[in-house]
């Protein structure tokens, strides 16, 4: 069992709910060819990790805002506000359709061989998907189930995943 330490977790959680709480900026009108290539890129380099966030948060049946906002938070920081919340709603929804027609374990797996191919989004995707776990303030079992598969899928023993843990909070106090 991956156990990433609470004090951690919350300060990753806190920060990434911050980021998630400020306004994004929503398409209106009509969309041009431009915008819609601009959400394609943004499915193509950030949907694999959406789907993993997704389907933790999706693990207990319930997704709660404090999850959505720390998603939200997560994509904002790795994109650098690339992605918007209007990408973000289209990926969770795409997210939703794909775990309602081939199951979430069917899902998990895809989204773990496309993250294997790039093993640092892999590793990152992985202690964020733990964040978005937390943000409820309590993983469940079905939650804490999905995270160890997760970080065993993607090769992510304790100890990694400890040091990951610690380099993220260690960059996010500077």
């Amino acid at each position: 069992m991956i156990n990433l330490t609470r004090a951690a977790l919350e300060k990753l959680r806190d920060h990434l709910r911050e980021r998630g709480q400020r306004p994004s900026i929503v398409l209106s009108g009509s969309r041009t060819s431009a915008d819609l290539v601009e959400a394609m890129q943004i499915v193509e380099e950030w949907g694999a990790v959406c789907e993993a966030m997704y389907l933790v948060m999706a693990a207990d049946r319930r997704v709660v805002n404090a999850e959505r906002e720390v998603l939200r938070g997560a994509l904002a920081v790795l994109s650098n506000d690339r992605v918007r919340t209007i990408h973000m709603e289209a990926m969770l929804d795409a997210a939703a359709r794909k775990v309602a027609a081939e199951g979430a374990d069917k899902r998990l797996e895809k989204v773990m061989g496309v993250l294997q191919e790039d093993p640092p989004r892999a590793e990152l995707t992985a202690v964020l998907a733990a964040a978005v776990a937390a943000a409820d303030n309590l993983i469940v079992p079905e939650e804490q189930m999905l995270l160890d598969r997760l970080f065993k899928g993607l090769g992510i023993d304790a100890k990694r995943a400890e040091e990951l843990m610690h380099g993220l909070t260690t960059d996010l106090g500077r």
